[in-house]
């Protein structure tokens, strides 16, 4: 059974925020001759490796609501900004909406069980839903309706 991570993205306002800071990254890469690869710098490595890359996501919390995933593609060490090693999370680009799940705010990442996990929005029962406003999304979280 895959394993997940959770991760606050700060700074997106939604879903479409981070499409478009994603590819933004990839183009840059792709500007200066580098292999386009999107990641995520973190401190903490994570420990239970074998597990994540066993069909794990980065389920990313976007205002207080976990709204979308990416599969985690690879582990690997790189370096922040300062020249400190940190742990790269490869991440595969496609970004998959997820039912909204609210989420409290944490520091770093943390482990999501295959079972805590939200369901992808797919197919036709889902189609309201992923025409939604990500705002009215939120609000009908909130309001327990959701």
């Amino acid at each position: 059974m895959p394993l997940h991570l959770v991760k606050l993205c700060v700074g997106a306002q939604s879903i479409e925020d981070l499409e478009a800071w994603q590819k933004s990254r990839l183009a840059h890469q792709r500007g200066t001759g580098q292999k386009p690869q999107l990641s995520h710098k973190t401190h903490q490595a994570p420990k239970r490796e074998t597990e994540l890359l066993d069909g794990g996501s980065l389920y990313w919390v976007i205002k207080g609501v976990i709204t979308v995933r990416q599969r985690l593609i690879g582990l690997d060490q790189g370096q922040k900004d300062n020249g400190a090693k940190c742990c790269l999370l490869l991440l595969d680009p496609k970004l998959v909406p997820t039912r909204p799940l609210p989420r409290r705010a944490f520091q770093g990442w943390r482990y999501l069980t295959d079972d805590d996990a939200p369901d992808d929005l797919a197919g036709a029962h889902d189609k309201d839903l992923q025409d939604m406003p990500l705002k009215m999304r939120r609000e009908l979280v909130e309001l327990g309706l959701l």
